[in-house]
C-alpha cells in the first residue's frame, strides 16, 4: 500500500475526523540516468565557484537571495530552519463555497482523503452534507513545513484535498487576454458550428502519452538489438488569414470524417433467404 503523504485530523467546527492524504495524481515518466558516454557509468555533479576557480563541499554552501542592486544577501540555512512553521496534524475547515467559484487555475496537488476507522461516521456526515449542498469546503494546514490553503471537495464518493496556489502565486503573460473578442459574426457563427461538430462526453481513457510509449518501445528495441524507427514530422504550420475559408474547410472535413465513421459501424445488411 502506498505511504500517506499526511496524517492528521479534519475540523468541522467541534467535529474532528482522523484522515489520512494519500497522492491522487502523479506524473508518470521514464527517467534517464546521465552517463558517461565513454564507458556507460552514471556521473556525479560537483559544485564549482567559478569566482574561487574551485569546487565547493556541502557543508560550505548558504542560500543567497539578490536584490534589485545586484546585493546578495547571505542567509544560514540554520536561520531558515529556526522560521519554517511546525507542520500540523489540523485541517480546519474555514468556510464553504460554490465550486465554480473557485478558479482552476488555483489548483495545485490533488490528494484522497481516507478517513480512520473511527472517523467513518464524521467523515460520511460532511461528505454526505457536501454532496447535498452542492458546496466545497476551504480548509487551512500546515503541511511539508508550509502553510497551505486548501479546497476540500466531494469526489466519487469520497473528499478529495487540493492544495492551492496563493495569488501572488500566479503570474502574468504580456499580451494575455487582449484582442481576444471575435469582431465578424459570420466567421463566429461557422466556429461555433464547428465547435458543436466536435463536442461528446469526455473519457480519460481515451487519451494517451504517445511520447512515454515510443521511449519505451525504443528501450525495448535497442534491449534487443534492433534499428531505431525515427517518427515521422508533421507538417510546419502557418498564421491562417482567410479565417472563412479555414473554417469550412474544417466543417467540410468533419462532416465527411462522421460520414464514413458512422457508415463502418453500421452491422452489415443480412440478404433475404429465397
Amino acid at each position: 500500500m502506498a505511504a500517506s503523504s499526511w496524517k492528521g485530523f479534519i475540523t468541522f467546527g467541534l467535529i474532528s475526523v482522523p484522515i489520512r492524504l494519500f497522492p491522487a495524481a502523479r506524473f508518470s515518466h521514464i527517467r534517464f540516468h546521465e552517463v558517461h558516454k565513454k564507458c556507460g557509468h552514471r556521473v556525479q555533479q560537483q559544485l564549482y565557484c567559478p569566482h574561487d576557480e574551485e569546487v565547493v563541499r556541502r557543508d560550505e554552501i548558504v542560500m543567497g537571495y539578490e536584490t534589485e542592486d545586484g546585493k546578495m544577501i547571505i542567509v544560514d540555512p540554520a536561520e531558515l530552519k529556526a522560521i519554517v512553521p511546525q507542520s500540523s496534524t489540523e485541517m480546519q475547515i474555514l468556510q464553504f463555497a460554490k465550486l465554480d467559484e473557485v478558479d482552476p487555475i488555483y489548483f495545485e496537488t490533488s490528494y484522497f482523503a481516507v478517513p480512520e476507522e473511527a472517523g467513518r461516521r464524521a467523515y460520511a456526515l460532511i461528505l454526505g452534507t457536501m454532496q447535498q449542498m452542492k458546496i466545497a469546503a476551504i480548509a487551512r494546514v500546515t503541511m511539508h513545513q508550509r502553510d497551505r490553503t486548501l479546497i476540500v471537495r466531494p469526489y466519487e464518493q469520497g473528499l478529495t484535498v487540493h492544495t492551492m496556489y496563493y495569488p501572488d502565486d500566479i503570474h502574468e503573460a504580456p499580451g494575455y487576454g487582449k484582442d481576444s473578442k471575435p469582431q465578424n459574426r459570420q466567421e463566429l457563427s461557422l466556429a461555433e458550428q464547428f465547435a458543436k461538430s466536435l463536442i461528446k462526453p469526455f473519457r480519460p481513457t481515451e487519451f494517451h502519452d504517445g511520447y512515454q510509449a515510443r521511449i519505451r518501445q525504443l528501450i525495448e528495441d535497442k534491449s534487443k538489438g534492433k534499428s531505431v524507427l525515427r517518427v515521422e514530422k508533421g507538417k510546419k504550420l502557418a498564421p491562417v488569414i482567410d479565417l472563412m475559408s479555414a473554417l469550412k474547410k474544417s466543417l467540410a472535413n468533419e462532416k465527411s470524417a462522421n460520414g464514413k465513421s458512422q457508415k463502418s459501424a453500421r452491422p452489415p445488411r443480412q440478404r433475404k433467404s429465397a
